[in-house]
């Protein structure tokens, strides 16, 4: 299924030039989108924080129905899995100064979607810190190099994922996806205006459920009632523990996961037993 396409200027072609910008300086953005039924179900939430993130990094946005047509041809028999859209500046000369003109460079790749998890996760602390940068808040740009640094901490198989802080040690996310913490009988979530990643699911949770954008330390998220991770391609994922703090997966969570499998994106309901009372 790893199938890849590379366009420029609206048409396909067969390599990356070396030259381009993404790869010498990670001078793009990209989306990971969910597939179900040869679609894309939030294609347009996907293509709307490109088109932020674009604006924010003055590159050249592709044109919509030209990349659809594409995106079209490349899934047109997948029934579900994982779409990959790289958009980088293009082709530039050597040195950090963007090129007056460039022609901006469009990848796409197709993957398998993850298997869904058979438990709850565990997850710990990462000791790697976000580093606070409003200009790059929120937008899903190339340069993960801070959480690779993070993934790297650790290759135990009983560790899930891990916890992201920022340099004045609030807590942002987990490496590949967005926290919502239970607190008190509500929901909360961290914002992400001066680092992280502004997630498709969490903006979906966001409109859809009651949740508090506010800050959050370590101590809180330890102490909270429940947590979830979300992204957009495999949906709310229910924490069991977090270091030595444990949860039950609970009919709060399995609640949030119901009401997004009604959304059309292909998630499935609930598929872990819950206990507990209603928080």
């Amino acid at each position: 299924m790893n199938d890849v396409r590379i366009v420029v200027d609206g048409q396909v072609v067969d390599a990356i030039d070396p030259a381009d910008r993404g790869l010498a300086y990670g001078d793009g953005l990209f989306e990971t989108m969910r597939i179900h039924e040869a679609k894309v179900p939030w294609w347009d939430a996907h293509w709307a924080r490109l088109a932020h993130g674009a604006q924010r990094l003055a590159i050249e946005l592709p044109d919509e129905s030209r990349i659809e047509s594409i995106r079209d041809e490349l899934i047109a028999h997948t029934k579900t899995g994982v779409l990959k859209l790289l958009l980088t500046r293009g082709v530039g000369g050597r040195g950090y100064a963007p090129p007056q003109y460039a022609q901006p460079t469009v990848i796409f790749s197709l993957h398998p979607l993850p298997s869904p998890p058979t438990q709850a996760l565990r997850l710990r602390w990462c000791e790697t810190r976000l580093a606070i940068q409003p200009l790059l808040a929120g937008i899903k740009h190339c340069n993960r190099l801070e959480q690779i640094i993070a993934r790297s901490e650790w290759n135990d198989p009983e560790v899930d994922e891990g916890l992201l802080r920022d340099s004045e040690d609030n807590v942002v996310s987990a490496i590949s996806a967005n926290l919502f913490v239970l607190c008190g009988g509500t929901w909360i979530t961290p914002p992400v205006d001066r680092c992280g990643v502004a997630g498709i699911c969490r903006d979906w949770l966001l409109a859809h459920a009651q949740v508090e954008q506010r800050s959050l330390s370590a101590s809180e998220v330890e102490a909270a009632d429940l947590l979830f991770l979300c992204n957009s391609v495999r949906g709310i994922l229910p924490v069991a523990s977090l270091g030595t703090r444990c949860w039950q997966t609970h009919p709060q969570v399995t609640r949030l996961q119901n009401l997004l499998s009604d959304c059309g994106a292909g998630f499935a309901a609930s598929q872990l037993p819950s206990s507990g009372d209603h928080v």
